[in-house]
């Protein structure tokens, strides 16, 4: 029997205006090639990175919001590397000292959260298209308007410098769908703090998984089997299954008595396989050191990194809504999941003051409005509106809170006159209402609605009724 070990890196996006080092905008939607690009993203001679410190800030935000112990002291070392995607020749991040160190998020344990900049955006597709006048600028070149089918690679510089935040776990996670919660848990995370959107699908976020299984009695000795990276995948379903695939293909290879190889693997999407791509490397092989022209950091002495306030935490935010007593646990995660229909959920229940009432809310808002925030999501209802519908009939109030309008109703002088007409047309129903059939009202109170063409409010209706069978 062997047990799966497995470490996750995960690298995310960071919400901030501009880039990590420069002014240029941090745009993950734009579309054209080598838009939001300069001299400082494009490595030219002589010029000097300048540190954008919101980004700082909202990596220490998450390092406060898992229990990280954040760095008195830091500095940004140089990853050497050679890449068309690096075009500095290395890369700006941090290696000895952390913003953060420690901490846990989702019952696992973390060793590191650090900051970097983002490398660019290669293009590999040999069956695209390129338009020759986005890469080439002579002006006689005599194809520059020409489109191409080409093996050639291309780079997109929109995402190099780009601020990345990178979260290392301990080894702790012991199976594929544990590795998709942490994930799914800290891209939750991310936007509760507002630090990233963290979409998988644009190259947000991006996990790497380190992958090793071993004998039960090695674990015991704490002696891990061989690790295998498997890099770059990009969605939570592309997490699990890669694990499970690795997990899969480990065990064959120790049950045939062969040994795994240290390597980096990728993943294909298609056949539903990782693959090899090259040896792993260490980190003597990225000749790391402190880069020159950026300064060393004590947040401590830094005030925009004193007294950072938090907003609730998702975690914080369940246990606040399982203590309302209605809501089901995937009626939490639907609203945990999105912090408007929350935030609007919460409002409402405040001006509620009957449970009954709350329930009624929780329908309308968990079913109808998160149905049409599907299709527009920064929609939300009008919030007085909302609280006067939840006490008509449910046509009227659905009607009510999509048209921020409130449905047209019957006036209560009205009811007697059709309460009279109800009890008139079923003396049957009535006789054995009196003789304590509770289920009887419901019948009379239907039949009022039907008449009025469900223009009454089922309350006052009812009230009408009890009221002409008094004895």
């Amino acid at each position: 029997m062997y047990t799966v070990t497995v470490g996750l890196e995960i690298h995310a996006e960071l919400k901030t205006a501009t880039k990590m080092f420069c002014s240029c905008r941090n745009d993950a939607d734009e579309k054209e090639p080598n838009k939001n690009v300069c001299a400082v993203c494009l490595a030219h001679p002589g010029t000097l990175p300048v540190m954008n410190y919101e980004a700082v800030r909202k990596v220490v935000m998450v390092g406060k919001a898992v229990g990280g112990t954040i760095a008195d002291y830091t500095e940004f070392d140089r990853k050497n590397y050679f890449y068309p995607d690096i075009p500095k020749g290395y890369q700006i991040s941090q290696y000895k000292f952390p913003l953060v160190s420690g901490g846990s998020l989702s019952g696992v344990q973390l060793t590191r959260i650090h900051l970097e900049e983002d490398t660019a955006r290669s293009i590999h597709d040999p069956n695209s298209q390129f338009t020759i006048s986005n890469f080439q600028k002579k002006e006689n070149n005599p194809l520059k308007i020409a489109k191409l089918k080409t093996e050639n690679s291309f780079v997109d510089y929109n995402r190099a410098g780009v601020p990345l935040m990178e979260l290392v776990t301990e080894p702790v996670i012991h199976s594929a769908e544990e590795a998709g919660a942490f994930a799914r848990e800290l891209q939750l995370l991310l936007r509760t703090l507002g630090a990233g959107e963290a979409n998988m699908e644009k190259g947000e976020m991006r996990v790497e998984a380190n992958i090793s299984i071993s004998q039960k009695s090695e674990v015991k000795s704490q002696k891990l089997g061989t690790k295998v990276e498997v890099k770059n995948l990009n969605s939570f379903r592309s997490v699990e299954k890669a694990i499970a695939f690795e997990i899969e293909r480990q065990s064959k290879l120790l049950e045939a008595g062969d040994s795994v190889v240290q390597e980096t693997r990728g993943w294909d999407e298609q056949k539903q396989i990782t693959f090899s791509q090259r040896k792993k490397e260490g980190s003597a092989d990225y000749r790391y050191f402190p880069d020159p022209d950026l300064p060393y950091l004590r947040l401590g002495e830094i005030s925009t990194f004193k007294d950072l306030k938090l907003p609730e935490l998702p975690w914080q935010q369940r246990e606040r809504l399982q203590g309302l007593g209605f809501l089901q646990e995937q009626d939490i995660e639907q609203l945990v999941a999105d912090a408007p229909l929350a935030g609007f959920f919460s409002q409402a229940v405040k001006q509620i003051k009957t449970q009954e009432l709350k329930k009624s809310a929780a329908n309308y808002i968990l079913n109808d409005v998160a149905g049409i925030r599907k299709a527009t999501p920064d929609w939300l209802p009008d919030m007085e509106v909302f609280i006067k519908a939840l006490n008509l009939p449910s046509p009227q109030a659905k009607t009510s809170i999509v048209s921020g309008v409130l449905a047209q109703m019957l006036d209560d002088s009205a009811l007697p006159g059709i309460a009279q007409q109800v009890i008139d047309a079923n003396p049957k129903v009535v006789a054995e209402y009196k003789a304590g059939k509770e289920a009887a009202m419901q019948f009379l109170v239907g039949q009022g609605m039907r008449l009025s063409k469900g223009q009454s409010n089922p309350q006052a209706l009812k009230a009408a009724i009890q009221k002409i069978l008094a004895p």
